[in-house]
């Protein structure tokens, strides 16, 4: 395998999601528009969680790390799309790139490993209510975000520094928003056999044992909630994961339906364009979603809201 390109840097263009300079400034608005709406919105579920304490409960402390985990996630991605459009310039440098992409497979890790958090909190929470409190521990609930952690960043670190022994062309086009793994990987003009080996490894491990987990958490609370005598029990039992099943339901959907859509049409500008759902509006929605079914999140923004006026 040929050494990666340190010397003689190749150029790096993104073509973002269209090239038609009539659209730039509507995708341009567009994207500003989303990317405020997620910062503000995760922001404040941030806010919230941290200012009443109510919602100081292992749940909401993973909410608060996935709502951090949001804005870091779109923040990787777009102002630099942002300032390509404004600048009227597609360039991103070689370390750029690597960097971006770096970030990038580190937090949608990090999406990843907190929604099957979540989903064990949940588990627990409706199948042994009354050992809760004593399995969910403080200690337990910062172990396992650090565990998230330091995961999705060996994942990271890992593909990022197989990218580097890649070779790529002087003039690389990527036809893309922003430099994503698989996209970069398939445009190199070296041997790529064993990156594309470990992606799919990672893609089956980091992403399959979570969603397994997932599933299985979920196959149990569905059991314990239809054990459930009354009906007002089972719906109140159901309304505490509903919000969290919604969010992942849409992460996974979104994720797979780019992939699946990618891999049938082998089209790189509607992969791109599919590309969105799960990078940027998945994030947006998220904030609206645990906040709007979720009475204790309104309370804790009227609150925090009111203690400012």
């Amino acid at each position: 395998m040929e050494k990666g390109n340190n010397t003689g840097v190749p150029d790096f263009l993104l073509l973002g999601v269209s090239e038609d300079p009539e659209l730039q400034p509507f995708i341009f608005g567009l994207f500003l528009s989303m990317y405020l709406v997620t910062v503000l919105g995760n922001l404040l579920i941030i806010l919230a969680t941290i200012s009443d304490s109510h919602l100081h409960t292992p749940m909401y402390f993973f909410l608060c790390n996935l709502s951090f985990v949001d804005i870091c996630f779109t923040s990787t991605t777009i102002p630099k799309m942002l300032v390509n459009i404004q600048t009227q310039s597609k360039a991103v440098t070689y370390g750029g790139c690597i960097s971006q992409m770096y970030f990038f497979t580190l937090f949608v890790g990090l999406d990843n490993f907190l929604l099957a958090v979540m989903a064990y909190d949940r588990y627990v929470a409706i199948c042994h209510p009354l050992h809760y409190t004593a399995v969910m521990t403080p200690q337990l609930c910062g172990l396992l975000v650090l565990v998230c952690w330091i995961l999705s960043v060996l994942h990271a670190l890992l593909q990022s520094l197989m990218v580097l022994h890649l070779s790529f062309p002087t003039h690389l086009e990527i036809p893309h928003f922003f430099c994503e793994l698989n996209q970069v990987v398939q445009l190199a003009c070296s041997d790529t056999f064993f990156n594309d080996v470990v992606m799919y490894f990672a893609l089956v491990l980091l992403v399959t044992c979570p969603l397994a987990g997932i599933l299985y958490s979920y196959s149990k609370i569905v059991s314990s909630i239809c054990a459930i005598s009354s009906a007002q029990g089972k719906y109140k039992a159901f309304s505490t994961c509903a919000s969290h099943l919604s969010v992942v339901s849409l992460f996974y959907c979104t994720g797979l339906g780019v992939y699946l859509s990618s891999a049938a049409t082998h089209s790189s500008h509607s992969s791109s364009t599919a590309s969105v759902m799960y990078t940027v509006v998945t994030p947006m929605l998220n904030p609206f979603i645990f906040s709007l079914r979720n009475k204790d999140v309104k309370r804790a923004l009227k609150s925090f809201f009111g203690g400012k006026i």
